[in-house]
């Protein structure tokens, strides 16, 4: 924040966590000049097609997902719109339950929508203009405030009478207001084209990643070996000395289950999609379920959760939807599991999905999936290949994510800087 300015005169707030602001700023109860209410506090019955219902998931930086919103009849619509449930063009929302501090402004492209008790709907008063008032309920100080107030409740929830209650810091004219709205406007796009960059690097690296594995375990690393048609249309041709073989001929499917407690429990929230990497564990899990050696495959059999793929590291319980599978000894565990997590494979299990609500492959049809089986000396040239070409795009994954991290990080703290006056843009003019 170096490059920018401070006021001439700054005053004390009165506010331990704000400290000083400049002096012809106010800070003051949200209350004092902003209407707050809520959505609704029922759930009316959800159709396949209707008007939106916006809930918190729904809300995003400054969007809506209308798309994927949830869908009510026009006469529950109705009816939450005779209760207030129906933000009118210029209000802003706040997500208060649940993931708190997201906001949202209101405008006339938007359709008509009703919302859930889970927004706050503040209306702001003519001495606060509603851009400025989305910065300051998205900054950091201001997320930093609700989570205080908050803070040891078991479910993460702002009530509107919190909401009323919390801090704002503000210029008292609309220029000034209008000013760093602008000027946050202008630098947090900049922001936000460069982490949309870094965000499209990523997903262009998980694409050439599952490339990688994809070409290994069907066609292998001589690009000169004899080819002939393996007869499955989505392997296509494969290396002539390979053998094309069911999962279930080279993999054992384990589905005893024991009596489990305080064990080490992987289910499909602890397994990242793409990378087949287990990301937490719950270790004080009590029931029966089907346990896990190290080396075991686990393969998620629900939709859309297919691509979580795990080679188990220790002894465990594979809990829910996670089939267990042990290869055999002419089949690798690494290797089998690039197989599993090739995209043929993937997307072949997929294709046979069935169920609307939770939609699922059945054990029998992944079992006689056909994989493609070189010998084992080629399998750990194959897997040495892989491991090294995976290496390097995790490292390049690692250091795009860590500069999303930064620059998010610096959005934050840019909002934070210009809501609460440590930083004066009021001579900031938009490069042309």
């Amino acid at each position: 924040m170096a490059k920018y300015q401070q006021y001439e005169e700054y005053k004390d707030s009165g506010i331990k966590w704000l400290g000083e602001i400049p002096k012809d700023w106010m800070a003051t109860e949200l209350k004092r000049n902003c209407k707050v209410t809520d959505g609704s506090h029922h759930s009316p019955a959800i159709e396949v097609e209707g008007l939106p219902f916006i809930s918190v998931t729904d809300v995003g930086v400054n969007k809506i997902n209308f798309i994927d919103s949830k869908k009510i009849s026009d006469q529950s619509f109705e009816r939450l719109v005779k209760e207030g449930c129906k933000p009118s063009v210029g209000d802003v929302l706040l997500t208060k339950d649940g993931t708190i501090g997201r906001a949202c402004i209101v405008t006339d492209q938007m359709p008509d929508f009703v919302i859930l008790s889970s927004l706050g709907l503040l209306t702001p008063s003519k001495k606060l203009i509603n851009k400025y008032l989305y910065y300051y309920l998205i900054s950091g100080i201001n997320i930093d405030q609700m989570t205080s107030v908050i803070h040891g409740s078991a479910l993460r929830r702002m009530t509107i009478s919190k909401i009323n209650d919390l801090v704002i810091a503000f210029p008292q004219t609309e220029e000034d207001q209008t000013q760093i709205a602008n000027f946050l406007d202008h630098e947090t796009a900049q922001i936000d084209t460069l982490i949309d960059k870094q965000q499209t690097l990523i997903q262009l690296l998980k694409e050439k990643r599952q490339a990688v594995i994809s070409h290994a375990v069907t066609k292998g690393l001589n690009p000169n070996a004899p080819m002939k048609d393996s007869g499955v249309e989505w392997l296509g041709e494969v290396p002539e000395h390979w053998e094309v073989r069911k999962l279930k001929y080279v993999c054992d499917l384990i589905t005893k289950k024991t009596e489990i407690h305080n064990q080490y429990v992987i289910a499909l929230e602890n397994i990242e999609s793409w990378t087949g990497n287990f990301v937490s564990s719950d270790s004080n899990y009590s029931g029966q379920d089907v346990g896990f050696d190290t080396g075991d495959i686990l393969f998620s059999k629900l939709r859309p959760y297919l691509a979580k793929v795990y080679l188990a590291q220790a002894e465990g319980v594979a809990f829910g939807d996670l089939l267990v599978y042990r290869p055999k000894k002419e089949l690798l565990n690494k290797y089998g599991f690039y197989l599993m997590t090739n995209e043929g494979f993937i997307n072949t299990v997929n294709s046979s999905t069935y169920g609307s609500k939770m939609p699922r492959a059945s054990t029998e049809f992944i079992s006689e999936m056909p994989v493609v089986i070189p010998l084992l000396q080629e399998q750990k040239q194959i897997v040495a290949y892989v491991d090294k070409i995976l290496a390097r795009f995790d490292s390049l994954v690692l250091k795009a994510e860590t500069a999303i991290q930064l620059m998010q990080e610096r959005r934050t703290a840019l909002i934070s800087a210009a809501v609460t006056g440590k930083i004066d843009v009021r001579g900031w003019q938009a490069p042309e």
